[in-house]
């Protein structure tokens, strides 16, 4: 897939995936979901869910270390600047030639524009929280959090 294919697929992706609403309860089933798909599929990551920065979902599967939560934390800080998913942002930005870094504002040590922290995004409303995952290459983090919004939204 060429860089402007990836980033209209990531773009669509975003208008498609909206919420009605976002609750506590709906954390906790969403964060449920991404956990047994992990779980069923052996994968090592650690889970993130937080609205308005309140984080109310949280897990660590095996095979995980403290790194993941740092990688989190710097991707919900591109979802909270950008109002876009990491991955989406990252993906502009590697087509523009740029990258996070003083030029654009910010602490390259503070962010990471890499896939794997997706907006919760609430129609009528707007970017209300995130949905976060870490231990995969940075593709496989945004499909799977992706995959699970999209059963979630489903169900």
């Amino acid at each position: 897939m060429t860089e402007p294919d990836l980033i209209a697929s990531l773009e669509e992706q975003e208008q498609r995936l909206l919420f009605s609403r976002f609750d506590n309860d709906d954390a906790w089933t969403l964060g449920a979901l991404i956990v047994s798909m992990a779980r069923e599929r052996q994968l090592p990551v650690t889970v993130d869910i937080r609205r308005h920065g309140h984080q109310l979902f949280h897990a660590a599967l095996p095979g995980t270390a403290p790194d993941n939560d740092s990688w989190i934390e710097r991707k919900v800080r591109v979802v909270n600047r950008y109002n876009a998913a990491s991955y989406l942002v990252g993906r502009r930005l590697a087509a523009e030639g740029r990258v996070l870094d003083h030029d654009a504002g910010v602490a390259p040590a503070e962010v990471a524009a890499h896939g794997g922290a997706f907006p919760i995004r609430i129609r009528d409303v707007g970017v209300v929280g995130t949905v976060t995952v870490s231990g995969l290459p940075q593709a496989d983090d945004h499909a799977l959090v992706v995959e699970a919004i999209a059963r979630f939204l489903a169900g």
